[in-house]
Order: structure tokens, then C-alpha cells, then sequence
């Protein structure tokens, strides 16, 4: 994370294929992207029913959060095995987490389809429900008892999605998620996502976890405390099986496509007070031109993360096609005709067997690198 400065690279690899129910899209992999202060407590002045008693100064901030724990369901203290409110239940002789959830209209595209971000927000939200369900969260993002007491947060380092199918509006699914571990200090954490009625696959990920001291913003050791807190959650078990991880190039000035001064906004903060991941994929894919995404559709993403990005923060993001690395023999024809009625790829793919000339387009993949732009007064 701290070894390559004010650079966040990422990967994305794109299928010929818009549709997500097609059984047999053909996948093309090509492409690789490397990748607070609070306010001050409010004084409030309250009046006294005795009005020989003094004007006494109260803690606004303390009084809304009393009021908020009192009304707010608590934090289970321990192991809960349903959770009728998420619809999440443990599964995996007691270790992993299962979650029904359903494709809502905010979080499809024009194809009616869900996004690529609103898979990633699911798989964040399973994550934290599955930690609200082992009975270890305090009341951090994720973060255990024991981080807690030690002031460290969790920051994903990496994250490897594949997709296979695009749930519809109204989809069913049901997303399982456990962990285990990764090395000596860290967590993996892995995901698949499925259909509830036909148990079709429709994707699946996985992502590396490590601890970060929240006071100082620096990498930290797993401490014991921890370890032993979520140890026992551990299984061998992977969705994606990684021989060796992808290495993720670094992109320069003379990338193809460059958006520059993007500026995060007070709603891309999370919990932890820095930008959360999945904006960081809607910067990467919008500097993509809008006539291959209306084509293509995400397939494989890998994502590497080296530093966390802040409000003040100002961003540029790098685009670079990878035409080497096209697949130009073997390819299936693709015969879906798209939910609007019209074919979801150009004519020419559909004219004769195979992509024919589809493939002289261009890419099918595409390599970027989101970076941090220092200040005139940072550079001096």
C-alpha cells in the first residue's frame, strides 16, 4: 500500500457479451488495473424547571448518542445464528454467513440490470452483516472488539470480482460470504453469488484484508487479541482460486484517456472518513468511452489498492486499452437479442460465426491507474 506513493492501481477485463443471463457468453480476458475531522461537540444552554438552579452547559453531541442507543437496535454481544431483519442466516457448520437479498430499481442500469458498483455495495454490506452476526463488532466498520481496543480499522489492499451473469430487476439471490486467513497479518475474505430459485452462479469474489491504525493511517501487525477473535471464523476455502495474482502494470502521462480533478465528495466518505472502494471503480470506468460500455459489459475486475484517498484529496484517473492481449480464435457466437428487444452487440458480431470483424474494433480490456495529484504547495 505505502509502496507505490499517490497511485491507486486498478485492472478490469470485459466480455463481448452485454447480456447476464447468456449461458454461454464468451469471455475475453485481456486487461489489468493495478491498483476527518469530526465537528466539535455543540454546546446547548438548557433552562432549568427551578429557576433558582444555574444555566448548566450540555454536552449536545453525548445526549443525541445516548438517545440513539436507546432507540437503535444493539449490537449483538453474541454468536446470533438468524437474522430475520437481513434475511441472513450462518451457514458452513456455523463459521459462514448467507444473506437473501433482492435486486432493487436503484441499483440497475439502463439494461435492467444491476451495476458492477451495486455487486460491490452488496458485497460489502454481507461482509459487515456477517461480522454483526459472529458477535464481535464493535461499533467501527467491520472493526472487532479487540480492534477497537487497539484503534485499528480494516482497508482492503485487494479485490478480484468475476461475473458470469448480470441478476435482472427483481432478481432473488442469495450471497454467501466467509473468511480466512492470508498471511501472518491478514484476512481473506471471499463471496459468491447465486440465484435463489435455479442456483445459476452469477458471480463470485474474493479480496485481501489488513489492518490499519486509525490515529496514524499506517499498516499494523495483527494483534493477538484480534487474531484470536477471528481465528476461529477461519476456513480453506476459495472462490476464485489465484495460482499466482496478476501483476498489475502502472500506467503514465501518456495513457489514452485521462479524466483529471476529480474531487471526492462528502457522500463518497465512509465510516472510516476515507473514500470507499466502490467509488473508486465508477472514476475508473468513466474514463471508458461510452460506445464500448453500451456494448460490453464487465466481466472480471481485479483491483490492487495502495493508499487510501481523502475529502481534500484531488484525483486523476488513466486509461490504457490492451489490444495485445485480444483473443482472436475459439471465440463462440453470441446469439442473445438484449431485454430491449435489439441484439446487445453490433451486427457484425451476429452476421456470421463468430465475432468477425467485431474483434478490429477494439479492446477488450483495459488497464488503469487512479492517482493522487500533489498541490504546488506539496511539490515545494
Amino acid at each position: 500500500m505505502a509502496s507505490v506513493p499517490h497511485r491507486l492501481p486498478f485492472s478490469t477485463h470485459f466480455s463481448g457479451c452485454k447480456s447476464g443471463q447468456q449461458s454461454n457468453k464468451q469471455r475475453l480476458y485481456c486487461v489489468k488495473i493495478n491498483g476527518t475531522n469530526s465537528f466539535a461537540p455543540a454546546k446547548v444552554d438548557l433552562l432549568s424547571q427551578d429557576h433558582e438552579t444555574a444555566v448548566t452547559s450540555v454536552d449536545a453531541s453525548a445526549t443525541v448518542h445516548m438517545f440513539e442507543q436507546q432507540v437503535r437496535q444493539n449490537i449483538p454481544t453474541k454468536k446470533q445464528l438468524v437474522d430475520p431483519y437481513r434475511q441472513g442466516v450462518i451457514v458452513e457448520e456455523g463459521v459462514g454467513y448467507r444473506q437473501t437479498v433482492v435486486i432493487r430499481s436503484y441499483e440497475v442500469g439502463p439494461d435492467k440490470t444491476a451495476t458492477i458498483e451495486s455487486i460491490l455495495n452488496l458485497l460489502q454490506e454481507t461482509a459487515l452483516n456477517h461480522v454483526w452476526m459472529s458477535g464481535l463488532l464493535g461499533d467501527g466498520f467491520g472493526a472487532t472488539h479487540g480492534m477497537m481496543r487497539n484503534n485499528l480499522i480494516w482497508v482492503v489492499s485487494r479485490m478480484q470480482v468475476q461475473v458470469d451473469h448480470y441478476p435482472i430487476w427483481g432478481e432473488v439471490m442469495e450471497i454467501d460470504t466467509w473468511v480466512g486467513a492470508s498471511g501472518k497479518n491478514g484476512m481473506r475474505r471471499d463471496w459468491l453469488l447465486r440465484s435463489q430459485a435455479t442456483g445459476l452462479v452469477f458471480a463470485r469474489a474474493t479480496s485481501t484484508w489488513v489492518m490499519m491504525n486509525q490515529q496514524t493511517r499506517r499498516l499494523s501487525k495483527m494483534p493477538d487479541e484480534v487474531r484470536a477473535e477471528i481465528s476461529p471464523w477461519f476456513i480453506e476455502k476459495q472462490a476464485i482460486k489465484e495460482e499466482s495474482p496478476e501483476k498489475i502494470y502502472k500506467l503514465d502521462d501518456s495513457a489514452r484517456y485521462v479524466h483529471s480533478d476529480l474531487k471526492p465528495k462528502r457522500s463518497d466518505l465512509d465510516m472510516n472518513h476515507h473514500v470507499n472502494n466502490v467509488k473508486y471503480v465508477r472514476w475508473m470506468l468513466e474514463t471508458i468511452p461510452d460506445e464500448f460500455l453500451e456494448n460490453h459489459q464487465l466481466a472480471d475486475l481485479i483491483l490492487e489498492y495502495r493508499r487510501e484517498c481523502g475529502i481534500a484529496d484531488v484525483v486523476q484517473s488513466l486509461c490504457e486499452p490492451q489490444e495485445d492481449g485480444l483473443i482472436k480464435t475459439g471465440i463462440q457466437q453470441c446469439n442473445h437479442i438484449g431485454l430491449n428487444g435489439h441484439s446487445s452487440l453490433s451486427s457484425e458480431i451476429l452476421g456470421g460465426n463468430g465475432l468477425l470483424g467485431s474483434l478490429d474494433q477494439g479492446p477488450f480490456s483495459y488497464t488503469h491507474l487512479l492517482r493522487i495529484r500533489e498541490s504546488p504547495k506539496m511539490k515545494k
